[in-house]
This record gives C-alpha cells, sequence and structure tokens, in this order.
C-alpha cells in the first residue's frame, strides 16, 4: 500500500486526539439557550437586515436569533430569503440519493435506536455478493448515482477491511459513495478514498456532553470526544464531503443545533477543501421503544431549515424519508438540496433480507420515480448524480 500522506498529523488520532472536542468547552450550553431566551423581535430584524445585505455571513449566535421563538412571526420572510440563497447557489435541482444498509450488527446500547445491541433481534451482515445484488435492485428502481452506505458500529465485522470489499462492489454500479458508519482513524479514512469513497456522514446525536452519557452507556460510541472529533479526522484525511447532523428530539433542539452551527464554522476554517452538509432528522419510532424529550413540531422544523441557509448558503440541507411526502414536497422548493427516496432502513431491504431489523421507520414510502414526478410538479429537476465518473 503506497504511503499516506495527510494534511495534518493522522498520529494524533491514535487515541481520542485534537480536534473540536478541545473547543466545545468554550461553549456553555445553558448561555446558548440564553441566547435564544433573550432574543427579541428587534434582534430578528437586525439580523435579516444583516442577511439580505449578504456582505458578511451570520454568526452561530445571529443563526441562534433566527430559531428563538422571538423569530417565529418572520417565517414567511425567512422563507423567501433561504429560498432565495438556495436558487441563488443550487437552482432549481434537488439531488436524489438512496441509502443501503449493509448490516445492523452493532457492539453499541444507545436507549433510542432499533440496533442497540441489546435488543433481541437476528442480525444481518450482507456478504459482498450480497452488497451487489442490493446494487442491481437499487439500480432497478431509479438511475441513483449518490449511494449512502449505512452500518450498525460493530469494527470487527464492518471495519475498514469489510467497507473496503463494499466500496468496490458498490463503485462499478454507482458514481458518489458515501458511508455512515462508526467513526474511524484519519487513515482508515483515507485508505477508504481511495477505494472509492466520496463521503462520509456521521451523527453527533446531541452536543450536550451529560446528556451524551445518558443515551450512550456503553459501546465505542459512548466516547464523547472520538465520536466529536471524528470529523477532524475526516477532515484531515482529505475527506470531500462531510455530513453533520443531530437527532432532533434528545435534548433541546435549539441549543444541539446551535452547537452544530458552531461545530461548522470551526470545521469550514480548518478544511477548508471539503463540503459540507447538513441532516435535520427527527426522531422516528424504532424497535427501542423510546420516545423523544423534545418535540420539534413542523413550524419549528421549517424555520429551523430557513436560518441554516441563511447561515450557510453554500452547505447542502438534507431531507430523508423520515419526513411525510407532503412535508417533503413544500420543504424542497425553500431551502432543501437533496432528498432520499425509495429507502429501506434494513440490511439487504431492496433484495436480499425485506424482513430484517430496520433501523427507524420511514414516513415517505413513495418510489423513487414517484418522488422524482413530484420534483418536477414543483418546477424543479432531481439530479441523480454529481459528477460523471471520467472524473473519478
Amino acid at each position: 500500500m503506497q504511503e499516506l500522506k495527510f494534511k495534518c498529523d493522522p498520529s494524533k488520532d491514535a487515541v481520542f486526539g485534537h480536534g473540536f472536542a478541545d473547543e466545545i468547552g468554550n461553549f456553555d450550553w445553558n448561555e446558548t439557550i440564553r441566547i435564544v431566551e433573550n432574543a427579541t423581535e428587534a434582534d430578528v430584524r437586525r439580523v435579516l437586515a444583516k442577511a439580505r445585505r449578504n456582505v458578511k455571513p451570520l454568526t452561530p449566535e445571529e443563526f441562534a436569533i433566527l430559531i428563538s421563538p422571538a423569530a417565529d412571526p418572520f417565517l414567511e420572510e425567512m422563507a423567501q430569503l433561504s429560498r432565495h440563497f438556495t436558487l441563488e447557489r443550487f437552482g432549481k435541482t434537488i439531488s436524489m440519493y438512496i441509502p443501503m444498509y449493509v448490516s445492523n450488527a452493532c457492539t453499541n446500547k444507545c436507549v433510542y435506536c432499533g440496533f442497540n445491541h441489546d435488543n433481541p433481534f437476528t442480525r444481518t451482515t450482507l456478504t459482498p455478493d450480497q452488497v451487489e445484488n442490493e446494487c442491481k435492485a437499487i439500480k432497478k428502481l431509479g438511475p441513483f448515482e449518490n449511494l449512502l452506505v449505512v452500518s450498525g458500529e460493530y469494527p470487527s465485522l464492518c471495519g475498514v477491511e469489510y467497507l473496503e470489499k463494499v466500496l468496490h462492489r458498490c463503485r462499478p454500479y454507482f458514481h458518489n459513495l458515501t458511508i455512515e458508519v462508526q467513526p474511524m482513524k484519519a487513515a482508515d479514512y483515507y485508505r477508504l478514498t481511495e477505494s472509492g469513497l466520496n463521503g462520509v456522514v456521521c451523527f453527533q446525536e446531541t452536543y450536550h456532553r451529560e446528556a451524551y452519557k445518558k443515551y450512550h452507556p456503553r459501546g465505542m460510541k459512548s466516547h464523547f470526544d472520538w465520536r466529536l472529533n471524528g470529523f477532524d479526522r475526516m477532515g484531515e484525511a482529505g475527506v470531500h464531503k462531510i455530513g453533520m447532523g443531530v437527532l432532533l428530539g434528545l435534548e433541546d433542539w435549539r441549543a444541539d443545533t446551535i452547537m452544530m452551527a458552531r461545530h461548522l464554522r470551526y470545521l469550514q476554517k480548518r478544511y477548508w477543501r471539503s463540503r459540507f452538509s447538513v441532516n435535520f432528522p427527527r426522531m422516528r419510532p424504532s424497535e427501542s421503544g423510546y420516545q423523544p424529550k423534545v418535540i420539534i413540531n413542523d413550524r419549528e422544523l421549517a424555520r429551523l431549515t430557513f436560518a441554516f441557509r441563511i447561515f450557510d448558503h453554500d452547505i447542502d440541507i438534507s431531507f430523508s424519508t423520515r419526513e411525510a411526502p407532503y412535508y417533503r414536497d413544500h420543504i424542497m422548493r425553500l431551502g432543501v438540496t437533496s432528498m432520499s427516496a425509495g429507502s429501506q432502513t434494513e440490511p439487504g431491504g431492496y433484495a436480499t433480507s425485506p424482513e430484517a431489523l430496520e433501523q427507524f421507520e420511514v414516513s415517505d414510502d413513495r418510489s423513487p420515480m414517484s418522488v422524482a414526478e413530484a420534483i418536477r410538479t414543483n418546477g424543479y429537476e432531481p439530479v441523480w448524480k454529481d459528477w460523471d465518473a471520467i472524473f473519478d
């Protein structure tokens, strides 16, 4: 194997490493909530006026004002501003992707997840041949070129060697490959980029350090710093696109997304060659039976989406099939830039093992072509790939 070259020293990540975990202590959780609680309508007008001038990017603290209760009367104005910035940067396009779950085996004991290690269900991990069968089945659903490979966090079963085999089987069928798996070392991320990896998605779930321990009591995921610094390791390895997200429903959703905005700005300054995306998944029913601590309603989720687009004009904002069809059809014109379709959240769900344990229930079960037609009905164009194979 050729010598690995990094923009940063990968030896730093041998245990937990330096990264945003060393910076997050500068931001107090309760003080972050107070920024939201103390915001006034005058503050909202000031931030929106700055956004319209479009001279300087908003700060995370200004983003906090836009998701505060004080901003609720400005929803329509925020929607139009979000639409303007989205059209200016992305045009009338929606990028299409589909997830492929390759394993539901997991060593973690996340209290809210259907893949929880203690759930008494038979686990499935696809063989390379089964992975290829899934690829063939997906291609029959629609002309997808953006594939998200998802697995539970079980390094001995689904480590870098296994993922290399998966990527090699998927590459002939898809031009853009992204993974959502356990956080890895920078050297492992780099190794996978050499095997065709384009992007990595990782959900921090919550930025509240103490609460994080409660939701993740056992397994490698219980190590808050290791997971949080994973984004630095992706940047060090030169991952082309880094996806971020928090699980809306665990803790105060406003504080969590403000922390994510701070994290994004940190990453953009240090790993400016990478692109970034965000996702706002609301908790869905799973086999764990866990009920959300906090509910974010449709109006609040819309305002969060608009606020994040106003905060960052270039970021890819993705909505998955967790959300209902009518909601996705309306939000796509106001800030969203990518959507999944036809999703199965169990390994082998497209061809091999459709009865396997799923991670969560989907709300939008329309076929990919039906979703594409809804996009066209809204005056937008579904885009099935980001670039041609000739550029790889």
